[in-house]
């Protein structure tokens, strides 16, 4: 009779198993199906949303810099690497997509001591790359040239044939911090106004404001 028992039980839960079982994975293909048999849409959705997308900055687009360190013709080489930052956004694509204080990095194109007459001071440096999205881009700026003209002009030094100063503000000509150069007319050339030391050096302090424009359009990945 016990024998009997055990066999009549282990029966019956072997038929209860075989018919909930099967219900149970057709719930959960129900559940799959209904979406898609993917994973639940709403954290695909946020994952799209927060993907980093890809933002061109058009050639022209201009780059306003304060320079982090001094550069002067006297001390400078070409080929010398400099830091600074923005003082603008970037703006493009209908946003901001560098913001203000992002870290930049130039280097000097070439650097030229004074000497005779017929050898004046001459510096010119180029933006090579940006800090954006946590990452490094390299871009590619037209290069802020300057050259000393005459060495009769003691105070400052106009260059590149295009406005008489650009915009010289914050008594660079004195070696003084926060100078404004490359706005105003000469900024469009390239052009600047910079101080000229006893020696007749070109010297670009730091905190000094450059204006730079890119001869290549750029992408960064912004979110």
């Amino acid at each position: 009779m016990k024998n009997r028992n055990h066999s009549l039980l282990a029966f019956t839960l072997i038929v209860v198993a075989a018919l909930y079982l099967p219900g149970c994975s057709r719930n959960g293909n129900n559940a799959n199906s209904a979406n898609g048999g993917q994973p639940d849409s709403s954290s695909a959705g946020s994952s799209a949303a927060e993907a980093p997308q890809s933002v061109n900055i058009p050639a022209g687009t201009e780059l306003h810099v304060i320079l982090g360190t001094t550069i002067d013709s006297a001390r400078s080489q070409t080929g010398d690497s400099f830091e600074g930052t923005l003082s603008q956004p970037i703006l493009a694509g209908g946003g901001v997509v560098v913001p203000r204080d992002a870290r930049v990095r130039g280097t000097v194109v070439e650097a030229r001591s004074s000497g005779r007459l017929s050898k004046p001071a001459f510096l010119s440096v180029a933006i090579t790359g940006v800090q954006a999205g946590g990452s490094w881009v390299d871009v590619h700026t037209r290069p802020v040239t300057l050259e000393g003209k005459s060495h009769k002009k003691r105070d400052i030094v106009a260059i590149g044939g295009g406005s008489a100063l650009g915009a010289l503000i914050g008594g660079i000509a004195g070696g003084g911090k926060g100078a404004a150069i490359g706005a105003g007319a000469g900024a469009g050339a390239g052009t600047a106004g910079a101080a000229l030391t006893g020696k007749k050096e070109i010297s670009l302090p730091a905190e000094s404001r450059l204006i730079f424009r890119l001869s290549r359009a750029a992408t960064v990945r912004v979110r």
